[in-house]
């Protein structure tokens, strides 16, 4: 059982995308974790790298899902003023998704959930920010609890998230996206 870190007004939870290197990711969660600390001030913030192999396994997406459940669950319970921004890109999104109650079954490296946040500690949660999810190409979205708390980017092309898309380069480039995400969730938390 992994000890909770110090207690953070907010815990920024990241799931990097497949094969993705970086703490929290270079194209995503490392740009957003930097816009949220840019945003939201006057809170402290701390992160957490999803602990999951982001490959191509049959496992993968359904290990990050456990690893963010117990992860959000532990803090929970040691810091229960703490809050909670998840940020999914690519195969992390359905690590989000799967976290969240919404199944990436059937999408590109998604899995069955294998465990959900509590709804006790569903209000904790401040922000979810998805990039690139590929549940979007299936047609299913967050819905829900947490839609309303819920930014979901999918570039124009991206064939990880729109079905038919053809421009690879475009599941690249959602660094651009960082600061709004971040605009977003600082008017959540």
């Amino acid at each position: 059982m992994a000890s909770a870190a110090a207690c953070s007004d907010i815990d920024v939870v990241a799931a990097r995308g497949t094969f993705e290197p970086g703490t929290l990711g270079v194209i995503v969660g490392d740009p957003v974790f930097s816009a949220l600390k840019r945003k939201i001030t006057g809170k402290s913030l701390s992160s957490y790298a999803v602990n999951y192999p982001a490959d191509l396994s049959l496992t993968s997406a359904a290990t990050g899902n456990a690893d963010v459940v117990n992860h959000v669950t532990t803090q929970a319970a040691a810091c229960p003023n703490q809050r909670f921004i998840l940020v999914g890109y690519s195969q992390g999104a359905n690590v989000v998704d799967n976290s969240i109650g919404i199944s990436s079954d059937g999408a590109v490296v998604g899995s069955p959930i294998v465990a959900t946040i509590p709804a006790a500690l569903a209000p904790k949660v401040a922000a979810v920010l998805l990039f690139g999810n590929p549940i979007r190409a299936l047609g299913k979205s967050v819905t829900g609890t947490y839609r309303s708390r819920t930014i979901d980017f999918c570039a124009n092309g991206d064939p990880i998230c729109q079905s038919g898309g053809t421009d690879v380069l475009a599941h690249l480039g959602y660094t651009a996206d960082a600061d709004a995400a971040a605009t977003f969730a600082a008017g959540k938390v």
